[in-house]
C-alpha cells in the first residue's frame, strides 16, 4: 500500500467492515458503525498502517486524535509510527492547563481542549478522525494547533462524508497541508 493508496482488495476489506446503522443517533441519519472494523485485527491494522505511512510521509512529530472515534484510530498510530500521541477532548474532560477552542454545530456551539504543554514550535502534527462530515470539530483542532505554536502536518480520515462539504471548510485553514480519506461517500 501506499501512503495516499490502498490496494482495491484491502479498501473492500475495511468497506465491508463498516455498518450502516440508519436512523441512528436520529431518524434520517445513517450512522457509519466502524466497530466491526475494530473488531477485526486484520482490517484494524490495515488502517494502522495507512495512517502510519502518511503521519512519515507527512514528517509528522505527532498524532492529535479527536474524541472520541478518534482516539481509537490514533493511538495505535502513534505507536505504529512512533510519534507521540495529543488527545483532543470536549472541554472540562482534561486536567491542568489547557488551551480551548469554540465551534459552530448545526444545533449550536462546542468546546475541545488540549493540555497547553502538549505541543511544541517544532512539532508537526497529524489530525487523526474516523469521519470527515461538517469539518467543525477538524477546524477547530487546526486552530488550538496553532495556538500552541505547533505546524499542522495534515488532517487524514477514515471517512469523508463528501455531501456535507466539510472539506471546503478545511481547505484555508490547512494551507499547504494535505486533507487524505480513505474512502469517500
Amino acid at each position: 500500500m501506499t501512503s495516499t493508496s490502498i490496494d482495491q482488495a484491502t479498501r473492500e476489506l475495511l468497506l465491508s467492515r463498516i455498518r450502516d446503522v440508519p436512523d441512528y443517533p436520529k431518524p434520517g441519519v445513517l450512522f457509519k458503525d466502524i466497530t466491526p472494523l475494530l473488531a477485526d485485527p486484520v482490517a484494524f491494522s490495515a488502517l494502522t498502517d495507512w495512517f502510519a505511512e502518511l503521519c512519515v510521509r507527512h514528517g509528522a512529530t505527532k498524532i492529535v486524535g479527536l474524541e472520541a472515534r478518534g482516539f481509537i484510530l490514533a493511538a495505535p498510530v502513534s505507536v505504529r509510527a512512533g510519534l507521540g500521541f495529543v488527545p483532543v477532548r470536549k472541554a472540562g474532560k482534561l486536567p491542568g492547563a489547557t488551551l480551548g477552542q469554540a465551534y459552530e454545530l448545526e444545533y449550536g456551539t462546542a468546546e475541545i481542549e488540549i493540555h497547553a504543554e502538549d505541543l511544541c514550535a517544532d512539532d508537526r502534527v497529524m489530525v487523526i478522525d474516523d469521519v470527515l462530515a461538517t469539518g467543525g470539530t477538524a477546524e477547530a483542532s487546526l486552530e488550538l494547533i496553532r495556538r500552541a505554536g505547533a505546524q499542522v502536518a495534515g488532517v487524514s480520515v477514515l471517512m469523508e462524508l463528501g455531501f456535507l462539504a466539510g472539506r471546503a471548510r478545511l481547505e484555508a485553514g490547512l494551507r499547504d497541508a494535505p486533507l487524505e480519506a480513505l474512502i469517500t461517500l
